[in-house]
Order: structure tokens, then sequence, then C-alpha cells
């Protein structure tokens, strides 16, 4: 089953300069949590946005200088807007599949091919230097397709799972983002660093076991098996999702001080998209394993 976590690289992270954004001077542009991309096009020091070219002269005035023209420049608003937009399209896609593909071999070859067409959408984006509101929007309404058919699967046979998936996506969502606001965890090079470690090694494990189980050597899923170390491997996968929420809630969070363009906002809305589908996906697998044991 497919889930689409970012974890192999985001942008922003350099190998030269660490996670950049974090405990280092402001940058020039910003780009928010692209999982395929490598490198950081912007990572070069010093932030135009931020000059101010009367600065100088309102010091020889006396005068306090004066903030820069934020016109054009990613707001909160413009990320509230455009992970709406984003979210919504992939929640009305699950809610047309759901409704309208019945549980059956045909919707399950039909949510594979979604699935396949989602992730390159989401590798094309992820090429771009720039963001492109069609291919972010054409990723958001494939992933929904796949979503909507899993997820009336689980439904067929632990009732009200996708409900519940749901709420404890939320949930999560809720509790990182009020630890990160607390500044309970500090978003430093050596926590992105020590955080990709542990997921990049948390894919290739589950990648070795996925081919262990296609071969027979490893029998009922695996370390993804519906017992109680499937459960165990579901709340790893959960938190490693949290950890890429508080990187993109710290990319938003400097892409807005550091001025960058509005369009940077759907890079913001596919980044948070991304996470979102992953945890919900393993809170999908997790209510499951819960239910069994019941």
């Amino acid at each position: 089953m497919r889930s689409s976590n970012p974890v192999f690289s985001r942008r922003g992270f350099s190998r030269d300069n660490g996670y950049a954004g974090f405990n280092a001077a402001p940058q020039a542009g910003y780009a928010q949590g692209n999982p395929y991309a490598q490198g950081n096009p912007h990572a070069q020091g010093g932030n135009p946005y931020a000059s101010n070219p009367y600065a100088q002269q309102d010091q020889q005035y006396g005068a306090p200088p004066q903030a820069p023209v934020t016109t054009g420049r990613m707001t909160m608003d413009d990320v509230v807007m455009r992970s709406a937009m984003t979210l919504g399209t992939v929640a009305v896609g699950a809610a047309l599949a759901w409704a309208l593909l019945p549980v059956s071999t045909t919707s399950y070859g039909l949510a594979f091919v979604s699935a396949i067409i989602a992730m390159v959408l989401a590798l094309v984006q992820s090429f771009k230097r720039t963001a492109s509101p069609a291919l972010i929007l054409g990723y958001a309404a494939f992933e929904g397709v796949f979503l909507g058919v899993i997820s009336e699967m689980y439904n067929s046979q632990w009732s009200g799972a996708p409900f519940q998936a749901v709420l404890g996506t939320m949930a999560v969502s809720a509790a990182t983002l009020l630890v990160y606001k607390a500044g309970w965890i500090r978003v430093t090079a050596r926590y992105a660093r020590i955080g990709m470690a542990i997921a990049i090694a948390f894919v290739l494990v589950t990648a070795v076991n996925l081919l262990l189980v296609a071969f027979g050597v490893a029998s009922d899923g695996g370390l993804r098996s519906f017992g109680p170390l499937g459960a165990i491997v579901g709340i790893i996968a959960i938190l490693i999702g949290a950890f890429f929420l508080t990187l993109d809630f710290k990319q938003i969070e400097d892409g807005i001080a550091y001025g960058a363009p509005r369009e940077e906002a759907w890079l913001a809305a596919f980044g948070l998209t991304l996470t979102l589908v992953w945890i919900y996906v393993e809170m999908l697998r997790l209510v499951a394993i819960f239910s069994n044991n019941d």
C-alpha cells in the first residue's frame, strides 16, 4: 500500500550547509518541503527580499529604518488558502472515489494507477524550480482518488476506520503545532539531520521488508503486519510524519519572515499535503490494527 511520504530529501536540505534556514542567516528566497528535490537553489547567502534601498537615507536623516515593502510576499493567509485548496481537492477526489467506485478488483486497479500518476506529478513538481498550481492540484486530485478507494476498503472491513484516522491525523497535527509553537521542539540543523537519518533508515527497512514479503521470506506482512509489531512500526511512522510537520512549520515560518515570493505558498501547501497524507495512511493502518485486537 503506497504512502507518499517525504523522507529522502526536502527542498532546503543542503549537504554543505546543513538544513538551510535553521539557525542560519536568512536565505535568498525560500522553498518549502519538496520531498524529492535535491539541494537548495536559493541557499546562497543574503536575502534580497529584506533589502531596503532607503535604509541608509533614513539613518542619514535620523529616522529609523523602514521595513521593506512586502507586496507580493508570502503571508500566512496565502499558505492557509493554498493549503485549503490542495487538501480540499484531496478530500473531493476521495469523496467521489468513495461514492462512485464500489470495492472491487477494478477499483483497486484504479487506485494503483491513480497513486502512480500522483507520484509522477509530485516528482515533476519537485524537480521544478517554481511552483505549478496545476501540477500540485493534479497531484492532490489523483491522490484523493487513491485515498478514497483504500479508505472505502478499510471501512468495509473495519467500520468507521477512515473517520477515526481523520480524527487521529488532526490530533497529531494539532499536537505537533502546539509543541512547535510552545518551543518544546527547536528545529535546528542537528535536529533535522538526526530526524532525516531516522526517516531514511525507516524507509529502507520498510522497502527491504516489502521485498521479503513479496518473495515469501517474511509472512503476514513482516514488519507491516496487523499485529503488535505492525502497531509499533505504525507508531514510529506517525512520529516520523510529525517530525516532517515540524520541518514544514519551520520552513513556512522562515519563508514568511524572510519575505519569500507569494508563489512559494503553493510549495508550502504541497509539502503539508504530502506529510498529512503520510500520517493519514499510517493512522488508517494503526486504527485497523487496534480494531483487530479488540
